[in-house]
């Protein structure tokens, strides 16, 4: 909703930030230890300077493998044959910028109506990448929204530094979905959509998805909550909380600013769907926007390192009118991993080891287990 930081937690020894860099048992350092041994050992990881992966990437499959290395191995050997198999690097690159920003659109309204155009759309080439041919290319068109919140938001977010715990990056993201104008028809006809996409995210964008908090639920909701427990798997489904009118305020405002909340649920924020992201004060300030940019355009971006990873340069890419855009949107003098005496970049599992304590938290975890429809609260354990 806002480009910032929304704080998530959970029981104590669960949530964020356990399990992040800074926050790690000695187990769980064993275990990135050990992964990384593993990875680079088959050719899928290499330590650089820099690194093929960062830290804050490999921890999200052993976080969503419960820590056992052979599995987040696994997963992360299949993700990277995937992301081979469809070129998705070059399909963010090259996507064409009015085709991802339909995609952000139907995001934010999704609509049987909104579907049939967007998979009507797809039919025709949005980038030069060549799939192998086995993923829909309407969801490949949903996988660029993924690489803009792992490449661009989070790396972006986890330089803002006026946050709980500024030396953990940030690796998840909290939504809010209005269903209030959304009809048992219409969420009949998107099951397979939306499922084929919850599978294929959790499969290959683990641990980016922290709770999604759904909000102006109509009477029927209960039948359509019977679907969703069966679309869904069951890790996901446990992340999902339905909010009643009283109960918006009081539980959003436990995982976010109240001016990070928009102004028709209560909150301070002026926004509406549809309108541009919201870029927060401290965003504006460890930005230093260039080329004639005053805030970050439509379509694909991402980070890139500078100065031996002291700066990082956001991109502007993609395609307009059969064209490819690269211009430098900003920079920004990078505050994670801190910087040592002597300016370089400190090893970030040094830093986690430093770092690594138990996190105290104060969460109402009794109360979002009364707001899931399921029965069952929330169930421990991630996806």
């Amino acid at each position: 909703m806002t480009i910032h930081r929304v704080p998530t937690a959970g029981a104590a020894g669960e949530g964020y930030p356990n399990g992040h860099l800074g926050h790690l048992t000695e187990k769980e350092e064993q275990a990135l230890r050990e992964f990384k041994e593993s990875l680079e050992a088959k050719g899928l990881y290499e330590r650089g300077p820099p690194a093929s992966h960062d830290d804050p990437t490999l921890l999200r499959f052993l976080r969503a493998r419960k820590w056992v290395v052979q599995d987040a191995y696994k997963q992360f050997s299949d993700t990277e044959n995937f992301r081979g198999a469809n070129q998705i690097g070059l399909l963010y690159d090259t996507m064409d910028i009015d085709c991802y920003e339909e995609s952000k659109k139907l995001i934010r309204h999704l609509n049987s109506q909104a579907v049939a155009a967007y998979e009507k759309s797809s039919e025709t080439s949005f980038s030069k990448a060549k799939p192998d041919g086995r993923t829909p290319a309407k969801l490949l068109r949903l996988f660029a929204l993924y690489e803009n919140l792992t490449r661009f938001a989070q790396p972006l977010c986890t330089e803002c530094t006026d946050r709980e715990y500024p030396q953990t990056p940030i690796t998840l993201s909290t939504n809010i979905v209005d269903i209030s104008h959304v009809s048992l028809r219409m969420f009949w006809n998107l099951k397979g959509h939306m499922q084929v996409a919850s599978e294929l995210a959790t499969a290959h964008y683990p641990e980016t998805l922290d709770r999604i908090f759904i909000i102006g639920a109509p009477h029927y909701f209960g039948t359509v909550w019977g679907w969703i427990k069966r679309w869904f798997d069951p890790v996901t489904v446990s992340k999902i909380f339905i909010l009643g009118p009283s109960d918006v305020i009081p539980v959003l405002t436990q995982f976010m600013d109240i001016t990070s909340i928009p102004k028709i649920y209560g909150g301070e924020l002026e926004w509406a769907f549809f309108d541009d992201p919201a870029v927060d004060d401290e965003i504006n300030r460890i930005c230093h926007f260039e080329n004639g940019y005053e805030t970050f355009p439509p379509g694909p971006l991402y980070w890139n390192a500078l100065d031996d990873g002291k700066r990082m340069e956001c991109l502007a890419v993609g395609t307009k009118d059969g064209k490819d855009r690269r211009e430098r949107v900003c920079t920004v003098t990078k505050a994670f991993p801190p910087q040592s005496a002597n300016g370089s970049a400190l090893d970030a599992e040094k830093v986690a080891e430093r770092g690594s304590a138990p996190a105290v938290t104060d969460v109402p975890t009794e109360k979002l287990a009364v707001l899931s429809v399921s029965g069952e609260g929330k169930q421990n354990g991630t996806a």
